[in-house]
């Protein structure tokens, strides 16, 4: 067995670890905030990326090192990484509860970069053009969001309504709530959308209750419903196609 005296000689003798460069301490052609001045944003790396929103390292490691950490802890996927709960990001080395509000948010703002690739004013004329408007948005959600969709005469969206966050019920989506603002945009029609966090879109008893109270209160406010979509992972599924409106 070695001797403590023996160790602690063996631990001044070893030479210390190396450590990485601080990002300024890298050539200009080589750190993220330079490169994306120089070549956009789509010359990084989803890991320089997230370099630039943590902004600095911790002791030994740098902000590129942190960014590395954080995509390898969601299996270098993004959509994971959004999935996670916010404080879930703070398991990783570096990251505290501020930086990972400033990542969800960037996140968050993807998701809804990604929802308005769409041409403004164009007809909704299928389930596969709300799924196109909604899925991006709606389809990694961890908890259900209920949305009323109004649509103009030609069917355009005039205005996405977000009515509840949470659990599905009918206790929660009072028509009420689902018309008064279709009411005051004066909407010729509307479509239910929600999702299935699950990522499985089939209907449930609750989904088809909320949709026949829905549909006959449109009926008495002349508002017809022309659908209710809900969106799962990489699919949807519509009333209105399945024939259970």
């Amino acid at each position: 067995m070695t001797s403590p005296l023996v160790q602690r000689v063996a631990a001044r003798a070893a030479p210390p670890s190396p450590r990485s460069p601080a990002i300024h301490e890298l050539p200009s052609s080589e750190r993220p905030r330079e490169r994306l001045i120089a070549l956009g944003a789509p010359a990084l790396s989803t890991a320089e990326l997230l370099a630039l929103l943590v902004g600095t390292g911790r002791s030994g490691t740098s902000a590129l090192d942190v960014g590395h950490l954080l995509l390898g802890s969601a299996g270098g996927s993004l959509r994971r990484m959004a999935m996670q709960p916010v404080a879930s990001l703070t398991g990783t080395a570096g990251i505290g509860m501020a930086r990972a509000v400033t990542v969800h948010a960037a996140l968050e703002l993807g998701r809804r970069l990604a929802a308005e690739t769409r041409e403004d004013g164009a007809p909704i004329r299928s389930p596969r053009d709300v799924a196109r408007l909604f899925a991006p948005r709606l389809e990694d959600l961890p908890v259900e969001e209920f949305h009323v969709a109004v649509l103009d005469a030609q069917h355009r969206l005039e205005r996405d309504i977000t009515v509840t966050r949470g659990i599905l019920t009918s206790s929660l989506v009072h028509p009420r709530e689902v018309f008064r603002e279709a009411i005051a945009e004066r909407a010729a029609a509307v479509i239910l959308v929600h999702n299935h966090p699950s990522g499985d879109p089939t209907p449930s008893t609750d989904d088809r209750l909320v949709t026949e109270q829905l549909v006959a209160a449109g009926k008495l406010l002349d508002i017809p419903v022309h659908d209710h979509v809900i969106i799962g992972r990489g699919r949807y599924t519509s009333f209105a196609e399945g024939g259970l409106l």
